[in-house]
């Protein structure tokens, strides 16, 4: 892992260079997906599951033999936790609720604001390199929460035809029976537009490889999307209260995801930083998915030096990152500086993996910079608002002359029209 200056880190890493670049290649072959589902349906859904899942599915919809067969191949202890990370994701989630509100300051007027719950959602659960009943849980729960009334979760099949059974087993306790073996662009395709099997939905959430974030782009406007997500990030601001061995196992636990997740190391340190830069390269000989790891770090892995906790919030709020661990001695008054990232972790025995898991708070960020004007998933982005307005004759009569005003200013003299209109003008 190269240990860099943050003036040299920012040279070679600009904020422009993070972010996805146009892959007009990646375009067109998505659009020729989007296109080919919608018109074909679940005969191309199954072209392409076998095409790049390498699978022929017969019945694009998990039946419920297969539910229960789920049930009986994981284990107790996984059940267990899985409630545990359920009722601690609820309890958190719980705060994030929203009322309808209702407000008359004035006789003979009623003003408001009335929350809905969106109808339905489509949840994209990845497969291929790991199985994630974690994002399950992530996704499913806040919609509970919200309201909605119909949610279903799509993810690619395995090499026997059938869903990981963890990830069935997390649909089935979080309270999703509908699950559709498709993955990739053509299952956000299926979602969007519907087909013989799957049911179109009004808003696509859940994170996914480079298909799925361009088939998100595409269909967005025909549905709602949570965000269009790059590769996974972690940044750890350490000084000399640190462990090495700690932050170089945070930092390796997100360079696990994929070849092109990016672990970061700001410290004030330099001592910390060449021990971090030994702890990595002792720890990574020992772990199962060594081959992406080490692609993850050599290529987007870094250790920065900063002269001051000042100097690395800044290029913190720069980065703004998807995950922030900050290893200082004061980390909850450092927190306080900071003004993007997606989830914040404080101290040495908060890793990144708990907030993954257990902790409650979603795991579901803003990736590649975003986290500087968006949030981690929640409660409010399964509901949308409708305003509230009422007027009484009386009360509309006092303010229609400045309507009427406002309107002829913008030449919209219809509108102005349908206000004289009821005072009998």
């Amino acid at each position: 892992m190269k240990i860099l200056t943050g003036k040299q880190f920012m040279e070679e890493n600009s904020q422009s260079q993070r972010k996805t670049q146009r892959d007009e290649q990646l375009d067109q072959l998505v659009l020729e997906i989007i296109d080919q589902v919608r018109v074909k349906k679940d005969e191309s859904l199954r072209a392409y599951t076998e095409q790049y899942d390498g699978v022929k599915v017969d019945d694009v919809v998990v039946s419920a033999a297969e539910f229960t067969e789920a049930r009986e191949l994981v284990s107790p202890d996984f059940i267990d936790a899985l409630h545990q990370a359920q009722e601690n994701i609820q309890s958190f989630h719980e705060n994030q609720t929203e009322k309808s509100w209702f407000m008359n300051e004035k006789d003979g007027i009623l003003l408001g604001q009335k929350v809905s719950p969106l109808e339905s959602v489509g949840i994209y659960v990845p497969g291929g390199k790991a199985a994630y009943p974690s994002t399950v849980l992530m996704n499913v729960i806040p919609a509970k929460l919200a309201g909605v009334p119909t949610i279903a979760i799509s993810t690619p099949p395995q090499l026997d035809g059938k869903i990981n059974p963890h990830v069935l087993v997390a649909a089935e306790i979080a309270g999703v029976t509908r699950v559709y073996k498709a993955g990739g662009a053509q299952a956000i395709a299926a979602l969007a537009y519907g087909t013989e099997s799957v049911e179109k939905v009004v808003k696509i959430v859940g994170p996914g490889n480079a298909f799925v974030a361009c088939a998100k782009k595409w269909v967005f406007g025909d549905v709602a999307i949570d965000m269009i997500a790059g590769p996974s990030e972690i940044c750890v601001v350490a000084d000399d209260t640190a462990i090495p061995r700690f932050a170089a196992a945070d930092l390796l636990s997100q360079a696990e995801h994929d070849e092109r997740a990016i672990a970061l190391c700001i410290t004030t340190s330099e001592s910390f930083a060449n021990a971090l830069q030994a702890e990595i390269q002792t720890q990574i000989k020992t772990l199962e998915r060594r081959a992406i790891i080490e692609q993850s770090i050599q290529g987007q892995g870094r250790i920065i030096l900063v002269d001051s906790l000042t100097e690395a919030t800044e290029l913190v709020n720069q980065l703004a990152p998807e995950h922030l661990q900050l290893m200082v001695d004061k980390p909850f008054e450092e927190m306080l500086s900071i003004k993007n990232a997606g989830a914040i972790f404080l101290g040495n025995y908060s890793p990144e993996a708990l907030g993954d898991y257990v902790a409650g708070p979603n795991h579901t960020l803003p990736t590649s910079g975003t986290a500087t004007f968006s949030s981690p998933l929640g409660v409010y982005d399964f509901i949308k608002r409708s305003s509230i307005i009422q007027y009484s004759k009386q009360a509309l009569d006092q303010v229609a002359k400045d309507i009427m005003t406002l309107a002829n200013a913008e030449g919209l003299t219809a509108h102005a029209n349908s206000i004289k209109k009821r005072r009998g003008e």
